[in-house]
């Protein structure tokens, strides 16, 4: 397993590794998930091709909402539709995509600075 360290300052759920092609997140393995300040759970994504903003309204209905979601593609980076970026730019929250592992260790960077987002996962394989 590749492990992450943590980072003490982080507060919330973080990826601590990358386990049986999932992510290991606070003793838990979930192939895809959905991260926010406060919980992650396990996601059922579809293709990258396929998103809409309701695959991913469990994390954009937050109060407040996300600054952005960091959008884990998977094992590369895969843009998703415009029309799914275009419709989260319009409710006020950016996309930022990049591989999942990348995605992964960012969350852990950016939740150290306080940062109000979210993450959604896609598997690694």
């Amino acid at each position: 397993m590749a492990r992450l360290d943590r980072d003490p300052s982080a507060e919330g759920p973080l990826v601590q590794g990358f386990r049986d092609g999932g992510f290991s997140i606070d003793g838990a393995v979930h192939r895809a998930a959905f991260l926010s300040p406060v919980a992650a759970w396990a996601w059922s994504p579809p293709a990258v091709a396929e998103l809409t903003p309701a695959d991913v309204d469990p994390i954009l209905s937050l109060d407040p909402a996300p600054e952005f979601v960091l959008l884990g593609t998977g094992p590369g980076i895969a843009f998703p539709p415009r029309a799914f970026v275009r419709a989260l730019e319009a409710r006020g929250i950016g996309v930022e995509v990049m591989d999942s592992r990348a995605a992964a260790r960012t969350w852990g960077v950016l939740r150290a600075e306080g940062r109000w987002i979210v993450a959604a996962l896609m598997p690694l394989s």
